[in-house]
């Protein structure tokens, strides 16, 4: 099932994610270059909530721009299949190499604000992430890389930690709601 489909039959979480849903379907219809960072104002990211076997940890990397422990995710750069640019960003960031989706579509839709930041010396302006987010488990004892041009640190911490390590206030309504997704649904 491709990505635009996918988002299509997302079924909302909440008026927050009902918002958003409706922001990034217009968006899809607007622009012609979402898919890409082409597009200055808004553009698709895809990430990876990763979950140990457990189900109490949460793999997170410390990003480099940011300064704060946060999930794995990228740029779609063009790529119409967000499923697989979360994973592969995911084994990127990461290294992690034993992986299984825990559901079978998005997790979370999110409209994520982007602050201007300097980027490989380069000034990049405020924008919009419209971000798919995937459940993921990977195996807790796979080794662990840091991809240093991206981050400086990977580790698994508590999943009732996660708000208290992000430096993000704008993700701690993002993380909190992940966190009570897995509650409910008790992946």
């Amino acid at each position: 099932m491709d990505s635009i489909e996918l988002i299509h039959k997302y079924v909302p979480y909440n008026e927050q994610e009902e918002k958003d849903k409706a922001i990034i379907l217009n968006c899809l219809e607007v622009y012609e270059d979402v898919f890409t960072r082409n597009n200055k104002i808004a553009h698709f990211t895809s990430s990876a909530f990763v979950l140990n076997k457990a189900r109490d940890k949460v793999l997170v990397v410390h990003h480099n721009i940011y300064n704060s422990w946060s999930w794995t995710g990228g740029h779609a750069d063009g790529d119409k299949d967000l499923l697989a640019v979360a994973i592969k960003e995911l084994k990127e960031e990461t290294g992690v190499v034993n992986i299984n989706l825990m559901a079978t579509g998005i997790f979370s839709l999110d409209i994520l604000p982007v602050l201007g930041h300097i980027k490989r010396g380069e000034y990049v302006s405020p924008h919009l992430h419209l971000s798919a987010a995937f459940l993921i488990e990977a195996d807790e004892n796979d080794l662990l890389i840091v991809k240093e041009d991206e981050n400086s640190g990977v580790r698994w911490i508590l999943l009732e930690e996660l708000i208290a390590y992000s430096n993000e206030p704008h993700m701690h309504k993002v993380y909190g709601k992940f966190i009570s997704k897995i509650k409910e649904i008790k992946v």
